[in-house]
């Protein structure tokens, strides 16, 4: 199976002040370390950034722009999104099919938005998706933490079965990439 790995929102404004995600330093951290395997094995990565409106996260401004600890190599795809969902009203599922991927693999910022819900189109489209389960982080809603939020949607996303491929939590660690 090809891979492709989704590096969703990893930016600026999402990443720092008092609203930043939980573990968002270790989460970087884990990121780059699977980046940084796939880019080694001739795997895409594809960064992904969310624009917004009215001054949030505005297409060129600082901070729409990657998190300056994100490691990014001239080979990334860069895709720009302006819904929870990375393939809503993009190119991706064209990029992705073009280039023979039939497998993902997801990390990125914010868990219970964009990573989910990329998570679960991922799935009715046929991808078969490793969740790096340290890889996404959340800053928490009322009633949950941001770490209670990571670990409650690794567990549901694991267990969603109707779409037929099925995502797997993985540690960064042990994603691996055939190479």
């Amino acid at each position: 199976m090809a891979s492709a790995v989704l590096v969703i929102d990893v930016q600026q404004e999402l990443c720092e002040g008092p609203d930043a995600p939980w573990a968002i330093d270790r989460t970087i951290a884990n990121i780059n370390a699977v980046t940084a395997r796939a880019r080694a094995a001739g795997v895409p990565v594809v960064l992904i950034q969310h624009e917004g409106q009215d001054g949030y996260l505005t297409h060129g401004s600082p901070g729409w722009a990657l998190e300056r600890r994100l490691v990014v190599a001239p080979a990334d795809l860069r895709l720009r999104k302006t819904a929870t969902d990375s393939f809503h009203r993009t190119e991706l599922e064209a990029l992705l099919r073009a280039r023979g991927v039939t497998e993902l693999v997801i990390c990125g910022i914010h868990t219970e938005f964009c990573v989910d819900t990329t998570t679960r189109r991922a799935l009715a489209l046929g991808f078969p998706v490793t969740l790096v389960a340290d890889g996404h982080s959340s800053a928490g809603h009322p009633g949950l933490s941001g770490e209670g939020t990571v670990q409650h949607h690794n567990h549901v996303l694991a267990n969603i079965s109707s779409f037929g491929p099925r995502a797997v939590p993985v540690p960064a660690a042990r994603v691996a990439f055939p190479g």
